[in-house]
């Protein structure tokens, strides 16, 4: 099916009007993102589901979308009026209690890191774990299991990894080798800053198995 057809389907078959070839293409180039009304009827013109649409959910919308759930359906279960819980969707800011948020993880079947990048807290994992590979790593094993509640001694051989890892990156900027290897090995070292977030969840699955 080509754009035109798409749209001409959510005109005709789903009351959307406005729906124009260029705005299918735009959902389809990501520069655009469709709202949850029109992404359920582009999933009904698909024959498909909203999820299939959406590839790996990562808001709060995405993974309750994935869930096939309305947002009063999130609302109740998780005790939120739903026009609070639809202002923390819009901003993808998740602004929930602790039960709230136990109640959202279970209802969501939410992993542990996609809670928290759901929850808004992975911005500041991401500092809590930069500062722990380039300063003390045992200073920073309180701090991140409060935020992420895994064993301590999990926690603290994950901490102590990451840290020698990336510590073994910048030892290479200060060798006497040539001018380029250094370069290449500052370059993997904020790559390696960059992605601290991700490295940390896959040394955690490593060294749970």
């Amino acid at each position: 099916m080509g754009p035109e057809h798409v749209a001409f389907g959510l005109r005709a078959s789903y009351g959307l009007p406005y729906v124009t070839p260029d705005l299918v293409l735009a959902w389809e180039r990501g520069l655009t993102g469709p709202t949850s009304a029109e992404l359920t009827a582009l999933a009904g013109v698909l024959w498909c589901s909203p999820g299939e649409l959406l590839g790996k959910p990562r808001t709060l919308r995405e993974h309750r979308i994935a869930r096939g759930l309305a947002p009063d359906d999130v609302a109740r279960t998780a005790g939120l009026e739903l026009l609070a819980y639809l202002h923390m969707e819009e901003h993808n800011a998740w602004r929930g209690n602790e039960r709230q948020s136990a109640a959202l993880a279970d209802l969501l079947q939410l992993s542990l890191p996609d809670f928290i990048t759901v929850t808004g807290r992975e911005a500041k994992l991401a500092d809590l774990l930069r500062s722990a590979v380039t300063t003390r790593w045992q200073a920073y094993v309180r701090p991140v299991g409060k935020m992420v509640p895994l064993d301590r001694r999990l926690l603290e051989d994950t901490l102590q990894e990451l840290h020698q890892d990336y510590q073994g990156q910048m030892a290479a900027t200060l060798s006497w080798g040539d001018g380029d290897a250094a370069s290449d090995a500052g370059e993997a070292g904020r790559d390696f800053l960059d992605r601290i977030v991700d490295l940390f969840w896959a040394a955690v699955q490593d060294n749970t198995t």
